[in-house]
């Protein structure tokens, strides 16, 4: 079996995102593309040159052969994708805008990946790979993919792998704002690295301040806690130091969907080659001011090359 440097799991859908400006409703012709918070993390350790696995289910159809067939063109490793002919494969609709979060709609109930679980689980598999990134995605999804998110954490930490965890909310994936809350933090707390939003941390954290919601998560074990600030950058914390990392000036944004998940690629794949935690949340800036600039979730995702030179642009002052 491949060695792994990262694996993630959730669901993936195919994605229609809008050729022309405008209501959802009244767009003629869409772009079909891929969606789905762990394939992008995926891909985009891939690109790195790291070895990603993701695991999932999707459904024998055209959807699923073309998620299948998309992460094989980006070199992910999908050995534990797992087809089920009795469930479909998720898609959504995502609208083309001029400034702000483009409208989405999703089409995922019911889905193949919902129905992913615990007698799914291949211990070789996740065992081969040294480090866990979870998304809070898979605890919202269904009781079925809960209990598999659960499993895994305490599969990988009871291996001494190390955990990244975004929590990634979706409020209209959960029954209540406190189960959400409460079932989220659980996952946070056992993870090694925490990588909430601004907002997402005064939700689960009921702080207001990046040091406060930092102090909430360190207090109960984890190592190190980034705060994703938008277009002002990003806070982080360890037991040992803080600091703040500004930004990267963007001229145009595009499309915000995927710099979440481009970030905590480039704090992960970091942290994993060793650099340290100021040196992490640069790289996590960078991917995050890349993929703004572009349609897809991922499109703007860099290889290595590119990443490096953009990064070097920018410390030299060229643009």
């Amino acid at each position: 079996m491949t060695k792994l440097d990262v694996v993630t799991f959730g669901e993936a859908m195919a994605m229609f995102i809008a050729n022309e400006v405008g209501s959802l409703h009244n767009v003629q012709q869409y772009t079909r593309s891929l969606a789905g918070a762990e394939t992008n993390t995926a891909i985009g350790f891939s690109r790195l040159g790291l070895q990603a696995g993701w695991v999932s289910k999707v459904g024998d159809d055209a959807f699923g052969k073309y998620i299948a067939q998309a992460l094989q063109k980006e070199c992910v490793n999908i050995e534990q994708v797992l087809v089920d002919s009795r469930f479909p494969t998720g898609f959504q609709l995502k609208s083309k805008v001029t400034a702000g979060d483009p409208e989405v709609q999703y089409f995922r109930k019911g889905s193949a990946a919902s129905y992913l679980s615990v007698d799914d689980f291949n211990e070789e598999y996740f065992l081969s790979a040294r480090h866990l990134h979870m998304s809070g995605i898979p605890l919202a999804i269904s009781a079925h993919t809960r209990e598999f998110a659960k499993h895994t954490l305490r599969f990988m930490k009871e291996a001494g792998k190390t955990v990244s965890f975004d929590p990634n909310l979706r409020p209209s994936l959960w029954n209540s704002k406190e189960e959400m809350i409460q079932v989220t933090n659980e996952i946070a707390f056992q993870s090694d690295y925490v990588l909430p939003g601004i907002a997402e941390g005064r939700i689960l954290t009921g702080h207001e301040k990046p040091e406060d919601i930092a102090a909430f998560y360190l207090e109960q074990g984890v190592k190190l806690v980034v705060i994703k600030l938008g277009e002002k950058g990003a806070f982080y914390q360890t037991a040992q130091k803080k600091g703040m990392v500004a930004g990267y000036k963007v001229e145009h944004v595009i499309d915000t969907v995927g710099a979440g998940d481009g970030f905590a690629v480039g704090v992960v794949s970091a942290l994993l080659e060793g650099l340290s935690a100021e040196e992490s949340v640069v790289r996590g800036n960078a991917i995050g001011a890349l993929a703004v600039q572009s349609a897809g979730d991922s499109d703007g995702y860099p290889n290595r090359e590119r990443l490096e030179g953009f990064i070097n642009q920018i410390l030299t002052g060229v643009r």
